[in-house]
């Protein structure tokens, strides 16, 4: 379990543990945006649990900490995610019902919120004020709100139905199986190993 992070010990180490011996002002924004949503809401929460969520946000961003979008054309997500492109049964389950969904509700976020169903169920699932993911779904791209919904859906299980305390309770600590919480075994291995790298970075507290 964290108190406090020493913030001095975590950068020295994951600035060379992970970011090849130099941090960009972007990725410790990011990395900020992350360590305060915990300090904020689960400090006394099993510390396991945050070092995979940074080890995921590392992956899913390339590194850059920050929410991303996803990468493609308005063409390419009409024909992967609307209702008349490749896969109307992959559309119809994002609940993409109107032509351009596809590419207004592309993938955005830390981990990247895809289709209109999933903007609709987090707007609900926040509850902030003016947020409305719907009507603007840019807002994913936020560091407060990615942040948000990258700790609350791993915790909750709402990306895969696996969540951080199937994986990591007690005496159970399985930092490869954790990769279903987002998707399936992708780069299993790789994720433990950055996620065991935070977990030495965050574990010295003041």
């Amino acid at each position: 379990m964290t108190n406090t992070i020493n913030k001095q010990f975590f950068y020295v180490q994951i600035r060379n543990s992970l970011f090849w011996g130099k941090l960009h002002e972007g990725q410790v924004e990011g990395l900020e945006a992350l360590l305060n949503y915990w300090s904020s809401n689960y400090a006394e929460r099993d510390d396991r649990w945050l070092a995979y969520i940074l080890a995921t946000a590392f992956h899913e961003t390339a590194h850059t900490m920050q929410p991303i979008k996803e990468y493609g054309s308005d063409a390419y997500f009409r024909a992967r995610y609307d209702m008349e492109g490749g896969n109307p049964r992959l559309a119809k389950t994002l609940g993409n019902i109107e032509p351009g969904d596809g590419a207004r509700f592309a993938g955005r976020g830390y981990v990247q919120v895809t289709g209109r169903r999933n903007y609709a169920d987090w707007t609900s699932r926040l509850e902030m004020s003016g947020v409305d993911l719907v009507e603007d779904p840019d807002l994913a791209l936020r560091p407060d709100i990615a942040a948000a919904i990258l700790f609350e859906g791993m915790m909750a299980g709402t990306f895969t139905g696996k969540r951080l305390v199937d994986f990591f309770r007690g005496e159970v600590s399985d930092w490869v199986g954790a990769r279903r919480i987002i998707n399936g075994t992708d780069k299993a291995q790789m994720i433990a190993d950055y996620a065991h790298r935070f977990y030495a970075a965050i574990s010295y507290t003041v």
